[in-house]
């Protein structure tokens, strides 16, 4: 009895190739074997064809193509994956990507818990609600973080993050606006303009797309930019405190910033998601500032308060002041906006954002921050007791770590490889970061400890 097979060459690398290697046709072998072996190999002679995908005439946008690798914190999750791969046995600890780690207080769980019980019944039922949030939430979003600024519940629109509001304010603004960013900055600011079409092609030199003004923040201006140096652009992303540097602007800096924009007639798109992470007196909303309302907007959320990075709720405030150039309110474009691309939060989730802004939740958010920056305390002194040059920390949740004349992404694959920890590589953020690593202080706290041994055993 013998048993014959077909294979191709390509796939026995076992079989020698010495025989043929001159020959360009497709060899011929048999290999005849004894019955206890069962084994017949017999090459094709007729090659596979590999059969051609189908595609549709649809062109590609042009503009995706502009995106250079992946979005960065995708990108870690990946090299994080193939460590793991790597070293199977390894105890990961992430400090990467800005992920909460810390359970949803009690107070501010049980009430979403009831009203997702009330869903069943006839009482507690609703369907699609306004897009632009709950009147109650909107009015407790004006009053716990802009009482006395002149903010109304009628400019806040609740949504299902800061994240996703970016990407409307882009669409709001569409395809032939110039715009600026703080360099380094949160990476959504500029992907979201490469993708609606605002830049030029990626500068690989300069590591910087076209047509976006990069405002250097950096340790020798304190990481606020040289405005005097900055190009006229429509639309200013500013984020503070600042991720990944994790510097907050002073009343004197966003003053500046304010009367920037307003004497070249630009908009700023102000990300306030951690300024309840502010311990000084700066300010923790772009609207404390004289003039504000007439030239920014703000968005932030409650993922990194109150640990709602999964529940996924935020807002955004547009003021009735803010007019375009033609006198026409940007709140009523950004009105039509939300109301076409999204059919509002989810009811439970703004329950548990009502339950947030009550005396018991403000103060469950506050106990969570404030471990979190315990957690900040612990990671830069450990960087600081190792000589780095460390910035960040006092009033955010991410510290920002020196390497002079290191690459970035030589630095994060160092640490991952050496103590099997998580950072970001600083250079994900823009060109500015270039030779800094951004640790973040969301962590269990025994993890947080057992990574600073691990930073101390690496740069002793």
């Amino acid at each position: 009895m013998q048993l014959s097979a077909s294979i191709s060459s390509s796939s026995s690398a076992f079989l020698s190739q010495q025989s043929w290697q001159n020959d360009s046709r497709t060899p011929k072998f048999s290999v005849s074997v004894r019955r206890d072996l069962i084994c017949k190999c017999v090459a094709s002679s007729t090659p596979i064809e590999k059969a051609e995908a189908y595609t549709t005439k649809v062109s590609r946008n042009a503009n995706m193509a502009k995106l250079q690798a992946g979005y960065l914190f995708p990108e870690i999750n990946r090299r994080k994956l193939a460590h793991l791969e790597k070293y199977p046995d390894a105890q990961v600890i992430s400090l990467g990507i800005g992920d909460t780690t810390e359970p949803i207080p009690e107070v501010i769980t049980s009430a979403m818990a009831e009203r997702a019980k009330a869903l069943s019944t006839l009482g507690g039922y609703s369907g699609y609600g306004a897009e632009q949030g709950e009147k109650k939430l909107r009015a407790a979003i004006a009053s716990t973080y802009y009482g006395d600024l002149g903010i109304e519940d009628s400019d806040i629109f609740v949504s299902d993050g800061a994240k996703c509001d970016i990407s409307r304010l882009q669409l709001l603004f569409g395809a032939n606006v110039s715009i600026a960013v703080q360099d380094p900055s949160y990476p959504a600011y500029v992907d979201s303009g490469v993708i609606l079409g605002q830049t030029g092609q990626f500068d690989k030199d300069v590591e910087k797309y076209g047509n976006i003004e990069y405002m250097r923040c950096n340790p020798e201006n304190g990481f606020f930019p040289d405005l005097s140096s900055t190009s006229k652009t429509d639309v200013i992303f500013f984020c503070s405190p600042n991720n990944p540097t994790g510097a907050a602007a002073t009343r004197e800096q966003l003053t500046q910033l304010v009367q920037f924009a307003k004497k070249n007639g630009s908009i700023i798109v102000y990300d306030s998601a951690y300024g309840m992470y502010i311990a000084d007196d700066c300010p923790r909303s772009i609207y404390e500032i004289p003039g504000a309302k007439e030239v920014a907007i703000e968005t932030s959320s409650f993922s990194k308060y109150a640990g709602f990075t999964g529940v996924r709720l935020g807002w955004t405030v547009v003021p009735k002041e803010l007019l375009f150039s033609d006198g026409f309110p940007v709140a009523k474009d950004f009105n039509r906006i939300v109301c076409t691309c999204f059919n509002g939060a989810s009811n439970i989730s703004q329950a548990g954002g009502l339950a947030c802004l009550s005396p018991e939740g403000l103060k469950a958010m506050r106990d969570v921050i404030g471990f979190y920056k315990e957690n900040t305390e612990i990671i830069m002194d450990t960087f600081n007791s190792l000589g780095f040059n460390v910035y960040g920390g006092k009033n955010a949740p991410y510290v920002w770590v020196h390497f002079p004349g290191q690459s970035s992404w030589d630095v994060f694959a160092e640490i991952l490889e050496k103590t099997h920890v998580v950072t970001t590589p600083g250079s994900g953020f823009g060109p500015g970061g270039e030779g800094f690593v951004r640790v973040s202080s969301f962590g269990h706290r025994a993890n947080v400890l057992e990574a600073a041994e691990r930073f101390k055993q690496l740069y002793k």
